[in-house]
């Protein structure tokens, strides 16, 4: 643990953490899922620092990131919302900086972004299903038929909870992590000199 809390590093992580931080702020909509599920770019600076630092410094970015995100704008889903962005996250951004760990080299960081991707979207699709869509309905009187039907006004072959996941949340994730992917094969070489 010590060699991963350099000064360097300790600087690194509260960088990327700050800057996905802000960059959560800026989420948005898509068409594919109802608008309460909203995309953000904030695992970019993560993954780009998981391939730099490793898995513990990723895990200690995703901390970072959202204890800021949340000291610059309150949660408004009592804290669920954050603590699911922060599980997917530290999945996404831990399993990749192992895999790539294995044999830094371009391959391996193409085959580490669609293991984890994958790992990640079917976390975020067990969790939404098990937990999350469950707990909105309970903590917010949100009827679940009331989700569902937000669904079926995208896609019309929803019809219950599972059809839910499988054409909105699972598609949702999967869409945000390409463009998470494509950005850090894009960035990851011009950044990570500055976090070395």
């Amino acid at each position: 643990m010590k060699r991963y809390l350099s000064v360097k590093n300790i600087c690194s992580i509260a960088v990327l953490g700050a800057l996905g931080a802000v960059l959560m702020l800026f989420d948005f909509p898509i068409a594919i899922a109802p608008g309460f599920y909203k995309l953000d770019l904030g695992d970019l600076p993560c993954l780009i620092g998981a391939f730099s630092l490793g898995p513990v410094p990723a895990l200690l970015i995703q901390i970072v990131k959202i204890i800021i995100k949340l000291l610059l704008k309150p949660t408004s889903t009592a804290f669920v919302g954050e603590l699911a962005a922060f599980i997917f996250s530290s999945t996404y951004c831990i399993s990749a900086a192992f895999i790539y760990s294995l044999n830094k080299n371009k391959k391996q960081a193409v085959k580490a972004l669609i293991i984890s991707s994958i790992i990640m979207v079917l976390t975020a699709t067990a969790a939404n299903f098990l937990f999350i869509i469950p707990f909105y309905v309970r903590f917010y009187g949100i009827p679940l038929d009331a989700i569902i039907g937000m669904g079926k006004a995208i896609f019309p072959v929803i019809s219950n909870k599972l059809s839910f996941v499988l054409l909105c949340v699972a598609p949702f994730n999967t869409v945000k992590a390409i463009i998470i992917d494509i950005l850090t094969m894009l960035l990851y070489k011009r950044i990570s000199p500055l976090l070395k």
